[in-house]
Formats: C-alpha cells, sequence, structure tokens
C-alpha cells in the first residue's frame, strides 16, 4: 500500500526526516509515534506533497514523489492536520465536501461517500448546517476527519487526533475509528500520537519515529516503555 524508502526532508537546510524507511499494508492501522519536533507531522506533509522531499514514496507500487500536491487526495489518500484547516465560512458540510469537489466526483458518487461520512460519524450530519467557525476544537477534528474520508478511499493519515481532545471527545474519535475499520478492512491508517496507549485498541502495530529516524517495536511494547 505505501511505502517510504529513504525520505529525506530537510528545511532551512536543517536535517528533519533523515532516511525514513516505512512500509503500511493494505488494511492495517499504524500508531505512529513520537515526542514533540521528531519528524511525525513532518512524514506526513512529505507523503501528501507539502513538503519537498527526497527519496521514493509509493503507493501501490507507483511513485508519486512527482504527483503534485493537489492531485495527491485524488489517488485516495485523505489527511487530516493536527490544526484542522476548516475554512471558517463554509458550513460543516461544506467543508466536508470540498476534496469531493476538488476530485469533481459525480453528484452519485459524492453521495455516497457522504453517507458513508455520516454513518461513522452521525454527529456531523446535525452540525451540517452550521458554520464550521462555531464548532469547538475537538468538535473540528471530527470534522476534519470526516473531510478526510470523503476522499480518502486507500489511505487516511490522522495527524494528533487526540490531542487536546476532552476524555469523551476522545472516546468518540476512538469509537468512529473503530467502525471505519469494521466498515472497510481494506482502509491503511496512519495516526500520529504522543501516547501509543490511545491506539491499543485499533492499532495492528506502533512506528517510533526519534530525530528523524525510524524504530519499529510491536505496539505492546510501545505502550510499556
Amino acid at each position: 500500500m505505501l511505502a517510504l524508502k529513504n525520505l529525506q526532508v530537510s528545511i532551512a537546510s536543517i536535517p528533519i526526516l533523515r532516511g525514513v524507511n516505512l512500509t503500511v499494508g493494505e488494511g492495517e492501522t499504524v500508531a505512529f509515534v513520537g515526542r514533540n519536533g521528531a519528524g511525525k507531522t513532518t512524514t506526513l506533509r512529505a507523503v501528501m506533497g507539502l513538503l519537498a522531499s527526497s527519496g521514493d514514496i509509493e503507493l501501490d507500487g507507483q511513485n508519486i514523489q512527482k504527483v503534485p500536491p493537489h492531485m495527491r487526495p485524488g489517488l485516495g489518500i485523505g489527511y487530516a492536520p493536527e490544526d484542522r484547516r476548516l475554512f471558517s465560512a463554509f458550513t460543516v458540510e461544506e467543508n466536508i465536501l470540498l476534496p469531493a469537489r476538488v476530485a469533481k466526483l459525480s453528484a452519485g458518487e459524492t453521495k455516497r461517500r457522504l453517507d458513508r461520512v455520516y454513518t461513522i460519524l452521525p454527529e456531523l450530519k446535525e452540525m451540517g448546517p452550521r458554520p464550521a467557525g462555531s464548532v469547538s476544537g475537538g468538535q473540528g477534528k471530527m470534522v476534519a476527519l470526516g473531510r478526510a474520508l470523503m476522499i480518502g478511499t486507500k489511505l487516511i493519515l490522522l495527524d494528533e487526533p487526540f490531542q487536546g481532545l476532552a476524555p469523551v471527545l476522545a472516546n468518540r474519535y476512538a469509537e468512529a475509528l473503530r467502525a471505519l475499520r469494521d466498515q472497510d478492512r481494506s482502509l491503511s491508517v496512519v495516526i500520529t500520537e504522543s501516547n501509543p496507549g490511545l491506539l491499543k485498541s485499533f492499532a495492528e502495530r506502533s512506528v517510533t519515529i526519534e530525530r528523524g529516524e525510524i524504530q519499529e517495536m510491536p505496539l505492546v511494547e510501545a505502550e510499556t516503555a
């Protein structure tokens, strides 16, 4: 599914990723763990083409390094950034629908995907008419997840989705991820997190990044580290 080979990123001539090698299988959920500044977000942004990088980024065996950033979601990659990046002047539903419109999906396919989002996150349907600028930070993360699901048919990248969430919303977010896995066993998911214990109920594997380099370990070992 996803394969990163010797991925390197430098920002202002400072190396951030130092030869990252990572493989995510079809239908696999991977906890991507590391401290702040370790390179988690940089890795996801490089996959989306938002940062210049060297090395290979392969999706289903195809090297996508030369695919422009605005075309990568159309390959089936959904991305929910840590800061949500909602358009506050749009409604919640308009934010969710935005990637489908950019990808020029048909009306029928757009409705099918929106129904899928509302099945997994029914609260978003109730919030749909509200201006996105009026939702709380935790609710905004749910909206960002719904938006990623609209376009992510192969791979979902979630950057620190639990950060700052109240326990009730964190549990609800986890329930939504479990429902997503149950509904689509072929979908691959990468979730960045500082605490792998939050992901133990649905991530098969934990990958740790430290100073831009990868160290892979079983999730149960990461919990006790």
